[in-house]
């Protein structure tokens, strides 16, 4: 991804500039995890990857190449090939992705026919086998079950064995794991990286929850309104943050902390102020006005991406000035 810049269309006029100039690359096999808080861009990011922006929004600028193809010129017959087969997605809440009157065994094979295997008896088969990665056992009643019948975190595998069918080269997960329980959600962490492990897939885990990250991901990006604030290897981004906002960002992880009388519970500590207006372009840092390390330069001087390590980049003009 290539200065990618993403607009949605306002009612009266004007746009919401969800993404501004974002670049990144991912590598075959690895995990890349995208953290940031709602309204950074990290779903508009996933939706833009596979051109499924709804119909107010575009992209203005910027190119998505997937070993080389660039997908934001892709026609339909084009984008048909490459949706499942060369990227494919994993949403948010499988009950409302999963249609509630296929069977699941249907509903995966209609990913395969898709992509040309005709043989019902072949799909059978094939989906058998793609359940037997995601799923330790109970295949036959995995397959012959509709979604009702099946657990938020059995759906959830559903839906990342329809990402997997045709095995592409990157699944891009957008909060898999929001609707699910703690343990669920680590028995979803540890799927993807057995099938990473097992297929050479590469995946984009977006996510608000930084405390899902550490021994998961490879590397960590942080979005703010839009922009790349910080991006480099997990321990790194988690243990020695140097943007502003990734430090106050993992600040807002609960703590199990207790005052020394009376075991009270300390407040739970806040990024001050809110998301800037996307409808505005800012000339300076977009977080200067929350941030608490603000220069007398940054309302004036959008920063430069420095680099701050081997692979550790940050857009901060404590750096780049």
């Amino acid at each position: 991804m290539r200065d990618l810049c993403v607009a949605y269309g306002r009612r009266g006029g004007g746009v919401w500039r969800a993404l501004s100039g974002v670049s990144l690359g991912v590598d075959a096999g690895e995990i890349l995890a995208v953290l940031g808080e709602s309204g950074s861009g990290k779903s508009t990011l996933a939706a833009a990857l596979l051109r499924l922006l709804p119909a107010n929004g575009r992209i203005t600028g910027g190119e998505i190449l997937l070993e080389g193809a660039d997908v934001v010129r892709m026609d339909a017959v084009g984008l048909r090939r490459v949706r499942g087969s060369g990227v494919s997605i994993v949403f948010q809440e499988p009950s409302l992705a999963l249609h509630p009157t296929i069977r699941v065994g249907e509903q995966i094979g209609e990913v395969l026919r898709a992509h040309g295997m005709r043989s019902k008896r072949e799909r059978g088969e094939r989906v058998r086998e793609i359940l037997a990665k995601v799923f330790t056992g109970d295949v036959e009643r995995i397959f012959s079950s509709y979604p009702h019948e099946l657990s938020g975190g059995q759906q959830q595998r559903v839906l990342i064995a329809q990402a997997i069918a045709c095995e592409p080269a990157l699944v891009v997960a957008d909060e898999p794991t929001a609707s699910l329980d703690s343990t669920t959600q680590r028995e979803i962490l540890a799927l993807f990286r057995s099938l990473r492990d097992a297929l050479g897939i590469a995946f984009i885990f977006i996510t608000h929850n930084p405390a899902l990250l550490a021994g998961f991901a490879d590397r960590v990006l942080v979005l703010y309104a839009g922009k790349v604030a910080e991006v480099g290897p997990t321990r790194e981004v988690l243990f020695s943050p140097r943007h502003p906002y990734t430090q106050a960002l993992l600040k807002c992880v609960p703590q199990v902390e207790y005052a020394s009388a009376g075991r009270r519970k300390l407040p739970l500590p806040v990024v001050a102020g809110a998301p800037p207006s996307l409808a505005v372009l800012s000339q300076g840092c977009v977080f200067e006005p929350r941030c608490e390390e603000r220069m007398e330069m940054c309302p004036a001087r959008e920063p430069a991406a420095a680099m701050v390590g081997a692979d550790h980049e940050v857009s901060c003009l404590k750096f780049s000035a």
